[in-house]
């Protein structure tokens, strides 16, 4: 058996396995204190070896995090079983939740950028020495998302 065979058996450190996954140590300290990831225990005058499925799990937080989904609900996720037919449904709910609340920030981004098209309008047209967008903030904006500013 290789060097290299035999750590992987015995599995990899904190470091080995930071960059197997493509995170930094502290990220994987961070997602222990979390309870996302459990930390092996440290043998007498020994180094912590993490097993190698460890990886695949950072990178499935990796995954979910890129979708959006925050840590605790990455932690739900997480703490479902594979093999439980619920299992399913549950993520559905879970995923159905987070595309609504997309929804919500894609609407509200969308009214923010249309409030701020016309209010740099306003101030190229304006030559009085005012600022409307200060004037406006100063105001309050008003409206909601999908409607247009008043003023």
């Amino acid at each position: 058996m290789t060097d290299r065979e035999k750590e992987r058996v015995a599995g990899m450190t904190i470091g080995d396995l930071a960059r197997a996954a493509d995170v930094t140590v502290e990220t994987v300290r961070f997602y222990e204190r979390r309870g996302l990831i459990k930390q092996p225990p440290r043998p007498y005058g020994g180094i912590r070896r993490y097993p190698g499925p460890m990886v695949r799990r950072i990178q499935f937080i990796k995954h979910a995090k890129t979708l959006g989904f925050t840590l605790t609900e990455i932690g739900d996720m997480l703490a479902l079983s594979a093999d439980d037919p619920s299992t399913c449904g549950e993520i559905q709910r879970l995923a159905e939740g987070k595309l609504a609340l997309l929804r919500e920030k894609r609407e509200a981004l969308h009214f923010m950028e249309s409030v701020l098209e016309t209010l740099l309008v306003d101030c190229r047209r304006h030559t009085d020495g005012s600022c409307p967008i200060l004037e406006a903030v100063e105001e309050g904006i008003g409206g909601a998302p999908g409607k247009a500013p008043e003023g």
